[in-house]
């Protein structure tokens, strides 16, 4: 069972070599770097088995337009754990972890753009479900995904959902 804390400082190249390692390419890890320089209000959590960190979780400002104000919360991205420690349930207690803390620190809602196969058991929905729609095109509908904390608080009507501008550069 892995000990899942608050990423600290001195964790960033552990975090950097379990991204590549998870995606077998430098994107995300890239993305989490220009995002420590240019976000503060992130949350990063990883997963620690016999003192080796072997998975992470980033959670980073999101959201979601509305007639007045935009409605913030979080969106969920990357998750990655090491490829020996897949298949653990690592990237699942990371994700649970994750979702508890953004209720606590009071966020209404995560997005996420992942397997449909996969993050509905965490409790996300098909986000067009509330028309609620990813700014990017050409994602799959069953792929882009919406945990909500707090329904009263979501626009009515079609509306759209933004990550950080670092995601949007990645693509």
């Amino acid at each position: 069972m892995p000990k899942i804390r608050m990423e600290n400082p001195g964790d960033e190249l552990s975090v950097r070599k379990v991204n590549e390692k998870a995606f077998e390419r430098s994107d995300e890890a890239d993305i989490i770097d220009r995002l420590r320089e240019n976000c503060s209000n992130f949350l990063s959590f990883v997963a620690i088995v016999d003192g080796q960190i072997v998975g992470h979780i980033l959670f980073t400002p999101a959201w979601i337009e509305s007639p007045g104000d935009p409605i913030n919360g979080m969106g969920l991205a990357p998750l990655a754990v090491l490829p020996a420690f897949q298949n653990r349930g690592i990237g699942g207690q990371l994700i649970q972890f994750g979702l508890d803390q953004i209720q606590k620190h009071g966020y209404p809602f995560v997005i996420v753009l992942g397997h449909p196969g996969y993050y509905p058991r965490f409790g996300f929905e098909k986000a067009s479900r509330f028309d609620i729609h990813c700014e990017y095109e050409g994602v799959p509908d069953e792929a882009f995904m919406i945990h909500i904390f707090d329904p009263d608080v979501l626009p009515r009507g079609r509306t759209i959902a933004h990550y950080r501008p670092e995601w949007a550069e990645a693509t």
